[in-house]
């Protein structure tokens, strides 16, 4: 028996987009956005924490997010946050990636790409959670710097894995299986 040739983007492109699928993208975008989201208002979080603005004048631009000093605060938001994002590539390597591989194998060499970017995001988001870290030990000019400079570095890569995964993946996750 001969195995069929691998389905052409083009065919698969033409079967039908799922609700479930349409939802998934949808929960994909809504979460890609909150990521983008919490990374800008910890960013300049720390910007100004690094540029020396007053405690004072910080801590009240940001007294809805919890209380205590304002580097307890970046430092459990950065934490936070890192967390976040290690679960949230943590599912997508687990089970989510697996499904879009059985939907469709030509995405493989993207899936390949996004998982390598997981390992790299991976690095820069333990990074951050050193400098973070560090800030409850020494909120000198050094450390505010460090979190400032891994949070740089972080969101390079960090958001132009998720404008890859966006762009890349959305067709392929609007047709998975389940309820049509």
């Amino acid at each position: 028996m001969t195995a069929s040739p691998p389905e052409s983007v083009t065919d698969f492109e033409a079967r039908p987009e799922t609700d479930r699928g349409r939802w998934m993208y949808e929960m994909l975008l809504a979460v890609h956005a909150a990521i983008r989201r919490d990374l800008e208002l910890i960013e300049g979080l720390a910007a100004q924490a690094r540029d020396g603005v007053d405690a004072e004048d910080l801590g009240r631009q940001v007294r809805d997010l919890t209380r205590g000093s304002i580097l307890w605060r970046l430092q459990i938001n950065c934490l936070r946050y890192c967390s976040f994002v290690h679960s949230h590539h943590g599912a997508e390597d687990a089970d989510f990636f697996t499904e879009l591989r059985e939907t469709n194998p030509a995405i493989n060499p993207v899936i390949d790409r996004l998982q390598a970017e997981h390992r790299r995001v991976s690095n820069d988001l333990d990074a951050v959670e050193v400098a973070a870290k560090a800030l409850g030990e020494d909120d000198g000019h050094g450390s505010r710097a460090a979190l400032v400079e891994a949070l740089s570095a972080l969101r390079e890569n960090l958001l132009a894995h998720l404008d890859y995964e966006e762009r890349s993946i959305g067709s392929t996750v609007r047709r998975v299986g389940g309820m049509s």
